[in-house]
């Protein structure tokens, strides 16, 4: 599992995911939770704007698994 440091107190999904390298725009991350290929916390989230805070899970498909850090 990767640590991804977050420098605020959330980080919105779509952005997470371009920061985890698993997407390079908005509108692949869109595709990809439309897929449902993206799990927080062992739960499917189709919810681009969906607030990721330090100790969430996030699992992607073909991807892999990241934790979401406080720096």
């Amino acid at each position: 599992m990767k640590q991804i440091f977050i420098h605020s107190e959330y980080i919105k999904l779509d952005q997470f995911l371009k920061l985890s390298d698993c997407v390079s725009t908005g509108g692949m991350a869109k595709a990809l939770l439309q897929e449902g290929a993206v799990l927080v916390n062992d739960e499917r989230e189709e919810r681009r704007g969906r607030k990721l805070v330090p100790g969430d899970i996030v699992k992607v498909e073909d991807c892999g698994t990241f934790q979401v850090a406080a720096q």
